[in-house]
């Protein structure tokens, strides 16, 4: 196969998208479960590439769905990295050929083009380790992908609880309106990660009208076509009082970068959550809260008729010049007996099955608070 050409940026929103003609494609076979999938591609000269892809199966209801965050992954995509051509909604490159920032980032990114580098999205090992952890333990699991949420591909009534697997950053309205009717529902969510629901997105159509194939976000420049979520900025400042802010469903919200990994510092350790960790309160657990962090803000909104536990109080170093924070796990049940949960920190899933971040009280904690989660609506 010849070599594609290469498109160049739009001028006005930087989106970059490949009109490349179909030259493979895969029939999945019925006997295929659901699940996350790495297709492995090998080229004539030996350059081995990857495209991550989720398997679902909305046909029959499972006890847990498992939402790999593609359009977080998409975010920050800066294929092809070339020097000259690539933008993701962080940065692009300068006339110089180095890494820009918000002058030469993108306001709108596009599926129709491969992934950076090797082909493995940032953060992947936080979804893939979370997957291979719940596999172990036996739990069933189907998968489905942020799009699927926001397209109504997937029935909330269909599950028992719904696991946030990794960085799940960007949101649409129809994803956020999905997971809040989830709560709403009686289904069980669990942020394993942190810095979720925190820039508001569009899911567009491409030029040629497929659905679901661009992710725009303007961030804090104005955007020019808002739509009836209104524009693409932070969640927490759309509409008035920050009521839209991602601190009303999670209970927690992301308040920083953290220079270097810390202890997770243990509170509330007689709570079910704890239960056989021999964890006592003010113990650290090394190294886990890294990368960014959430915490709890008394001036941001509070998810409604419920009750909160901050299962962790840890303070960290932020990284942009912030000064000292603190990151907070949650755990909030309202009062229908519906849980939330949100790790607040990039190492928690890790610490579930990757070797080098591997806590058998990480392990034991997120399986009290799953085997609780499927306790739930059965009682």
């Amino acid at each position: 196969m010849e070599p594609r050409a290469r498109p160049s940026a739009d001028p006005a929103t930087g989106l970059i998208a490949c009109d490349w003609p179909v030259s493979w494609s895969l029939d999945i076979p019925k006997a295929w479960v659901s699940g996350l999938f790495l297709a492995v591609f090998t080229s004539d000269d030996g350059f081995r590439s990857y495209t991550p892809f989720v398997v679902r199966d909305t046909s029959r209801r499972s006890d847990v769905l498992l939402v790999v965050p593609f359009t977080t992954y998409q975010a920050y995509n800066l294929w092809p990295f070339d020097g000259s051509v690539g933008k993701n909604l962080y940065k692009g490159f300068t006339p110089d050929g180095k890494v820009g920032g918000n002058e030469e980032r993108a306001f709108r990114v596009s599926f129709d083009r491969p992934y950076a580098h090797d082909g493995i999205p940032s953060w992947f090992d936080m979804d893939t380790s979370a997957a291979r952890w719940a596999e172990k333990a036996g739990y069933d699991i189907t998968y489905a992908s942020s799009v699927d949420l926001h397209d109504g591909t997937i029935d909330v009534s269909r599950y028992t609880t719904v696991i946030f697997s990794g960085h799940d950053e960007y949101w649409s309205t129809n994803m956020r309106d999905w997971a809040e009717d989830a709560v709403a529902a009686g289904t069980h969510l669990a942020f394993l990660g942190s810095n979720n629901i925190y820039f508001h997105i569009r899911v567009e159509a491409s030029d040629d009208g497929r659905d679901g194939r661009v992710v725009t976000c303007y961030k804090q420049d104005e955007d020019p076509e808002p739509g009836p979520g209104g524009p693409t900025e932070r969640w927490r400042t759309l509409g008035k009082k920050h009521r839209k802010a991602e601190h009303g469903l999670l209970g927690v919200q992301y308040n920083g970068m953290v220079a270097k990994p810390v202890p997770l510092v243990v509170r509330e350790s007689d709570h079910w959550f704890w239960a056989g960790t021999g964890l006592r309160d003010n113990d650290g657990i090394p190294e886990l809260v890294a990368v960014e962090a959430d915490g709890f803000d008394p001036s941001m909104p509070r998810p409604e008729n419920a009750t909160q536990t901050l299962l962790s109080s840890s303070p960290y170093s932020d990284s942009m010049g912030r000064g000292r924070r603190t990151q907070n796990t949650s755990l909030c049940e309202n009062g229908e007996g519906t849980l939330v949960f949100v790790a607040g920190t990039f190492h928690w899933p890790l610490a579930l099955n990757m070797p080098e971040h591997l806590n058998p009280q990480i392990q034991r904690a997120t399986g009290n608070l799953m085997n609780r989660m499927l306790e739930q609506r059965s009682q």
